[in-house]
């Protein structure tokens, strides 16, 4: 059964990656993968943490003497149960809550007009410099947000901006490039840095530092080339009326309003590495914080509108909004993983790589690549479970060197499994996003983006190196 359990996986991500075509929810895949691993471990833990010795198991018994008295079963039951399952979950929990959160003060911030009154600045006829400040906005918007929700945000802003869909599905694919070159620099612009940063592999102002040229350059050079191809010299967008550009929010709410709202909603998010640092508390403490100061100012406001308590957005009413099946799949993947790790599955991974592959950074730009056609979030997890952070020491080889807290593999890893995952539509929670969004095709993207996505993510990793290989 130990065998059953890396085959299992296998299994379960490449039906994640073809949701589309089996028509199974991903979350549901994920959640029975998990549930899978983790009877496999208690029904055959016998020959998984006696027979294989697992050092886990081993640890857990040295540390819990009283353990050994008792029938086996029942040490297979504690440790299962009692260490591995409640230790996974606290970890899954904390990353699990800032994501809640976020997509939350997203969701609070966009029906109340917040991100209408920032973007209005970036409207223009002129398709080549459309391209540009859509590019740009996403790039910065995905660090400060998540790319993710910068791509649903900038997509309403097109659908408002960009009339014909030929022209819009162009601009949509460049968006996916440009939110995973801007998830890639922060700590919060992807729910794998957030791991990263979360799992205390990569803090945040290293990551800002050694990766934001990288994803740059990523974002910069597919850009220029789409500059030239994508639309003619000069050339205009038609000009929407005055009635298609009819407010879809609370009519009520002054422009002021709307301006703080977007204030509090992004300072919440962007601040939250500060609140780390000052405090030592875990992050999704301090966006869960942003959010009660949202909720607070929010509150305060309805009290003074004179307008009927239903067609008030409150975010007790807004709660519903949260998407609980991307939360499931995520918590699904996480625990698979976990479950992955105690068995020993990761650790002789990591040994094998160690032996015939022996270059951190290779590991790292195939993970990437790799995230183009395999959920990055399971990958990203997986990595860190095969390579626990070490910890810095005089004598530490130089190796050991590039898995320590802020190593080179972590770095560099950040940038890759983010953007590689542009290389196909399919790489990314974005790419899928927009791709349901706008009904992209799968080969319309591969034929005209992959190749794009792909410059960037050689000439990004490219630039990585020689700056800091």
């Amino acid at each position: 059964m130990f065998i059953l359990m890396p085959i299992i996986f296998v299994v379960g991500i490449l039906a994640i990656a073809l949701e589309d075509k089996i028509k199974i929810n991903k979350a549901a895949t994920a959640l029975f993968m998990a549930i899978s691993l983790w009877m496999i471990l208690m029904f055959d833990a016998y020959n998984i943490f006696v027979e294989r010795a697992n050092p886990l198991f081993a640890e857990f018994l040295a540390q819990n003497p009283d353990m050994a008295n008792l029938p086996a079963k029942d040490q297979f039951i504690n440790f299962i149960t009692n260490r591995s399952i409640v230790y996974h979950l606290g970890n899954v929990a904390e990353t699990l809550f800032f994501v809640m959160c976020s997509m939350l003060i997203v969701d609070i911030v966009d029906k109340h007009g917040g991100f209408r009154a920032v973007t209005g600045y970036i409207r223009t006829a002129n398709k080549r410099k459309l391209l540009w400040y859509i590019s740009i906005a996403t790039f910065f918007f995905s660090a400060l947000l998540d790319n993710l929700a910068a791509a649903i945000v900038i997509m309403a802003v097109l659908r408002k901006l960009v009339p014909d869909r030929t022209d819009r599905l162009k601009y949509a694919c460049m968006v996916i490039i440009a939110a995973n070159a801007g998830g890639s620099w922060s700590p919060i612009g992807d729910v794998t840095t957030i791991l990263l940063w979360v799992g205390k592999n990569i803090t945040a102002m290293h990551q800002i530092s050694h990766v934001f040229i990288s994803a740059l350059v990523n974002m910069l050079v597919p850009l220029t080339i789409a500059h030239f191809w994508l639309f003619k010299k000069d050339s205009q967008l038609r000009v929407m009326s005055e009635e298609e550009m009819a407010d879809e929010f609370v009519p009520e709410i002054s422009n002021r309003a709307r301006r703080t709202i977007f204030v509090i909603g992004v300072l919440s998010l962007a601040l939250v590495p500060v609140f780390q640092m000052v405090t030592d508390l875990p992050p999704f403490l301090g966006v869960l914080l942003g959010l009660v100061i949202l909720w607070i100012y929010t509150d305060i406001m309805y009290s003074r509108l004179h307008v009927h308590e239903s067609e008030k957005l409150r975010i007790s009413r807004l709660l519903p909004n949260i998407d609980l099946a991307t939360i499931f799949f995520f918590l699904g993947i996480l625990m698979a993983v976990g479950a992955l790790e105690t068995s020993g599955q990761l650790g002789l991974m990591s040994a094998y790589l160690d032996k015939h592959v022996h270059d951190p950074y290779l590991i790292s730009f195939v993970i990437g690549v790799l995230s183009s056609c395999v959920d990055n979030v399971a990958l990203v997890a997986a990595t860190m479970g095969m390579y626990p952070v070490v910890q810095q020491a005089a004598d530490l080889a130089p190796y050991a060197q590039y898995f320590v807290a802020d190593g080179g593999f972590w770095t560099f890893l950040a940038y890759c499994a983010v953007t590689g995952g542009s290389i196909l539509i399919i790489g990314s929670a974005t790419g899928v996003t927009v791709m349901g969004l706008e009904k992209i095709d799968f080969m319309y993207y591969t034929k005209r983006f992959s190749i794009l996505a792909l410059i960037g993510y050689i000439c990004g990793a490219a630039v990585y190196m020689l700056l800091f290989a």
